[in-house]
């Protein structure tokens, strides 16, 4: 065997006449007779299953893979493991070095995010970790994402709307340079919508679908759904109930037995208001007057 060599195998992404390559760098140590590579690259599927699909022999410090969408397919994460032999004696090998994994898609940053009902905006930045080639009839290079959102498990006791709402249904990623990972980006702002409802967490997703596109590579992925678990914040009750007896927000109770049209709340910093409109309730004893209306905005 020879020694460890620390070949340290990088994967970068990169465009080769006009299609998604991977390029598998490593450093090359001075070596008479000078040194020849073994390179194989695997893939982890979405599966979870480890397997290689290409093996290059070669002269040179590095080795491209193409990702096809057929033996490479975007949501891979790939690496690519280097030994070195000399042609004269190729029994005599170094120890492989493996590259880290490169996931090869869609990254969302971060890539879940736990919220609460306060309306504040949350920043998601959506990343592609591959260049985006431009087809030949479109000039643009960019990928147009389909935003969506849902409840997480249609199985939950929690059926209805989402807890977030997303500044924009469409993002674009228009291609960039490449530089640490990241070939095209774009961000949104994700708030959660403040529904008063006490459900403690809960879970929405965020789906990106490609559109549009119609290359291979890009049709068939679906980038992994992002988590967002919303946390209840505690909201101020009032109420207004028979004839009527009333309980402020800080607990003041009262009761109003007059017969006319109310302003029951209004906010000082939005446009919120409440009004009640109350009728004779038929008191025999003495004036009783019941809600039998409200308008609110």
């Amino acid at each position: 065997k020879l020694t460890s060599l620390a070949l340290q195998p990088v994967i970068t992404p990169e465009l080769v006449q006009g299609r998604v390559h991977l390029k598998c760098t490593y450093s090359r140590p001075s070596s008479k007779p000078p040194l020849q590579y073994v390179v194989v690259w695997s893939r982890f599927s979405t599966s979870g299953k480890k397997e290689q699909v290409q093996r290059d022999t070669t002269l040179q410090s590095f080795s491209y893979v193409e990702m096809n969408g057929v033996n490479l397919r975007l949501g891979d994460t790939v690496f690519c493991t280097v030994t070195a032999f000399t042609r004269d004696t190729p029994e005599q090998q170094s120890l492989p070095e493996e590259s880290k994994g490169f996931y090869a898609g869609i990254k969302f940053l971060p890539e879940s995010l736990q919220i609460a009902e306060d309306g504040k905006e949350h920043v998601l930045a959506i990343v592609s970790t591959v260049p985006i080639a431009c087809p030949a009839h479109d000039d643009s290079c960019k990928i147009t994402l389909q935003l969506s959102t849902e409840d997480f498990g249609k199985n939950s006791r929690f059926l209805g709307p989402p807890d977030i709402a997303l500044s924009a249904c469409q993002v674009e990623l228009r291609r960039a340079p490449c530089l640490q990972s990241s070939c095209a980006a774009a961000t949104l702002t994700v708030t959660a919508v403040t529904d008063f409802a006490q459900e403690g967490k809960r879970i929405s997703c965020i789906r990106a679908e490609p559109v549009g596109r119609r290359d291979v590579l890009w049709r068939a992925y679906t980038p992994k759904d992002v988590k967002v678990t919303v946390q209840d914040l505690p909201t101020g009750n009032c109420y207004s109930f028979t004839d009527p007896h009333i309980i402020t927000f800080d607990g003041w109770r009262y009761d109003n037995y007059k017969i006319g049209t109310f302003l029951l709340c209004q906010s000082v910093s939005r446009a919120f208001e409440v009004h009640v409109r109350q009728w004779d309730c038929g008191g025999h004893r003495s004036a009783t007057a019941c809600n039998c209306g409200v308008a609110a905005r």
